[in-house]
């Protein structure tokens, strides 16, 4: 057997430490990552590696701020068709109110008899009625007196009704008694019936009669829908907050109550609104409301009727455009209650 040539410990050891070193210095190659090329950064202080640039944040957009019910109310009144169209229409007749002759020339209160029940002809599109007068003219004047109707004594309600259920609502006790018990007495009074009795002693012949009788029996709808609001919201807990901080109670009910609680109330005024110019109409057709020479839809409605079989057109077009403006005011309170109604969300 050949012998092997002796090799000593310590060239063992050498060789295997040798080995060892040159394996790690391998790795260590291997695994150290590469410097970048060019100056090592420096931080703000020259030490460290380099902070966030300011600059570059993203800033926060429009999208990502908190908005209140009424932007969202702006936003959903915006993308929605039925607002849209109500209130395109309404914008035409508050037009023709303001300025009747943009579109119809001449005076409603023109007539000839001898074109009595005559249909349309050159420059008169609807025809003539009973006594002779132009169906056009007279429906395009009567808007004007439907929506002075209805725009103040929706106003008058509003704001009426509002102060009494706001102070109902808010100081309670005695005074939230009385009014429940006021409102009731009003609530079983007939509208119909309360007009052609209180109407029928007014001699004058202007629409504020008429405005001042739908205040008085109007006012009662609004008051409970205030004071419910109201109510509600003074049991909140910023009104806690701000009642502890000392602050007055007309303060908490202007500032805090009113902006919170007055939703509700527009959304049944607006509503309300085509009911009047509705209501107007009904009593002006009993004969207890506008009388002629009044240019009213109520009026041509009750003089076209006796006509209605050989004059058809004058009862279509002053009916079709009393029906249009309450349904358009019908339509925009719906929109506006779907808008401002955080439940139906």
């Amino acid at each position: 057997m050949p012998e092997q040539p002796f090799q000593s410990e310590g060239a063992i050891a050498g060789s295997g430490a040798g080995g060892a070193m040159e394996l790690a210095a391998g790795e260590a190659q291997t695994l150290e990552p590469r410097p970048p090329v060019g100056p090592a950064p420096r931080g703000p202080q020259g030490t460290g590696p380099p902070g966030p640039d300011p600059s570059t944040a993203p800033a926060a957009s429009a999208d990502d701020r908190p908005r209140s019910l009424w932007s969202d109310a702006r936003q959903d009144l915006c993308r929605n068709p039925v607002f849209i169209v109500s209130g395109l229409i309404i914008l035409f007749l508050l037009f023709i109110s303001l300025w009747p002759s943009a579109i119809a020339s001449g005076s409603p209160l023109t007539c000839d008899l001898a074109k009595a029940q005559q249909g349309s002809a050159p420059g008169h599109p609807f025809g003539y009625d009973g006594q002779g007068c132009d169906v056009y003219t007279r429906t395009v004047y009567g808007a004007r007196t439907s929506v002075a109707v209805g725009v103040c004594a929706t106003l008058g309600v509003a704001v009426l009704g509002s102060v009494l259920g706001a102070l109902a609502g808010f100081f309670g006790g005695l005074w939230d008694s009385f009014l429940s018990r006021i409102t009731d007495v009003f609530f079983a009074i007939p509208v119909i019936l309360g007009g052609l009795v209180l109407l029928s002693v007014v001699t004058s012949n202007s629409i504020w009669p008429v405005i001042g009788f739908i205040v008085l029996l109007g006012w009662p709808q609004i008051s409970r829908i205030a004071r419910g609001a109201v109510i509600t919201a003074k049991q909140h807990d910023y009104v806690q907050a701000a009642r502890a901080l000392g602050a007055s109670n007309s303060r908490i009910l202007l500032r805090h109550i009113a902006p919170n609680a007055i939703a509700p109330v527009i959304v049944v005024a607006t509503i309300a609104l085509g009911t009047y110019i509705a209501l107007e109409a009904t009593l002006s057709y009993l004969g207890v409301g506008l009388k002629p020479p009044s240019v009213s839809w109520g009026i041509d409605i009750s003089a076209a009727s006796p006509y209605i079989r050989n004059a058809p057109h004058a009862l279509l077009w002053p009916s079709g455009a009393l029906a249009i403006t309450v349904l358009a005011f019908i339509m925009l309170g719906d929109a506006v209650r779907d808008a401002l109604d955080p439940k139906l969300r």
